[in-house]
């Protein structure tokens, strides 16, 4: 197969034309179709011909005994190409995007909200992991008695993370702020899984000196209260409906929606192929090395960041015929307006 950088420009043209028009009509192309829309007036035989060389170069191919083309992943792969660092997404779009996160603070929120966002821009499946984890750095935690037996308890991390549960236990209201002020005084900036590990340390080592607030903290901690759910992902999809629009793709796209049910699938597919050193939106077209009811889709994710640290991922999944440019610039304004906005939070 001839490199891409081969190509010439009537071939480049008539193939942009090929890849937009069914991405926008779902329908194999035929060369009068494309004679009516060209610039230059070309022929629908000259542009038989430009189709032919294209689909022996591996970037065409025709359904059945259609007489129209269609893109291969190949034709995908170097579209992707052609329009990267070109694609601009609308100011329509933008606004749309800055008001749904407008006053988001909080990192489940946002990515909840990415999810649905980037379903209605791309009409696809949007998708989005926030990461619990070690790096999620402790800003201040508070408690508060709710009645016999049971405490409020409430953490919040540096990323905007908020963590509430209730617990039973039997503490004093003023034994309860003497806990959360010793843990915010000696623990503000200790990543949970430090924390957790020097809290039980003081536990054994302090019981005598501080009896009794070290008693309080020990109930605290074994209750779950300073539980940062260490490796904990959570995930977002909405959007699948938007992928069956006709009987047949209802057939076809069956395994693909029971995936988007399994949580852990989805997580699985973005770790795959979405690298945290990543600096730029990545499209990968055809996803079957890693699941296999995935062979016919794409995936266009980036990694979600507040500075250096990744506190998750977003992406758009559908079929290879999906609005490339459109999901492209989506990701990539909604992963900078990630970091923008929880930066200005911290």
């Amino acid at each position: 197969m001839p490199a891409a950088e081969h190509i010439g420009d009537r071939e480049r043209e008539i193939l942009t034309a090929v890849i937009e028009t069914f991405i926008a009509s779902g329908e194999p192309v035929g060369s009068r179709t494309l004679a009516r829309a060209n610039r230059e007036g070309l022929s629908p035989a000259t542009i038989r011909n430009v189709m032919a060389d294209l689909a022996d170069a591996g970037y065409l191919e025709q359904p059945h005994t259609s007489a129209g083309r269609v893109p291969t992943p190949e034709a995908y792969k170097y579209y992707v190409e052609q329009i990267t660092g070109n694609a601009r997404l609308s100011h329509e779009d933008q606004n749309m995007i800055q008001g749904s996160f407008s006053g988001i603070t909080d990192v489940q929120e946002f990515m909840e909200r990415t999810s649905h966002v980037l379903s209605l821009i791309s009409r696809n499946v949007g998708v989005a992991v926030a990461m619990g984890g070690p790096k999620n750095a402790l800003e201040h935690v508070y408690f508060s008695r709710l009645g016999d037996q049971k405490v409020l308890a409430v953490m919040v991390t540096r990323s905007g993370l908020v963590r509430d549960r209730v617990l039973r236990l039997d503490i004093s209201q003023s034994d309860l702020d003497l806990a959360a002020r010793y843990i915010n005084e000696n623990f503000r900036g200790w990543t949970m899984e430090d924390m957790r590990a020097e809290i039980g340390r003081r536990i054994e080592q302090e019981r005598s000196e501080y009896d009794r607030l070290m008693q309080s903290i020990e109930q605290l901690y074994k209750q779950g209260a300073l539980s940062g759910d260490q490796g904990a992902q959570t995930v977002f999809v909405e959007g699948a409906a938007n992928l069956v629009t006709s009987e047949q793709d209802r057939q076809r796209l069956h395994e693909m929606l029971k995936t988007l049910e399994e949580k852990e699938k989805i997580v699985q597919l973005l770790g795959a192929y979405l690298d945290a050193k990543q600096e730029a939106v990545r499209v990968v077209i055809g996803l079957d090395e890693t699941l296999p009811s995935m062979r016919n889709f794409v995936l266009i994710g980036a990694p979600a960041r507040v500075g250096n640290e990744v506190m998750g991922s977003l992406a758009v999944i559908g079929p290879t015929r999906i609005d490339y440019q459109h999901a492209i610039t989506a990701v990539s304004y909604i992963a900078r307006l990630f970091d923008k906005l929880l930066n200005e939070s911290e």
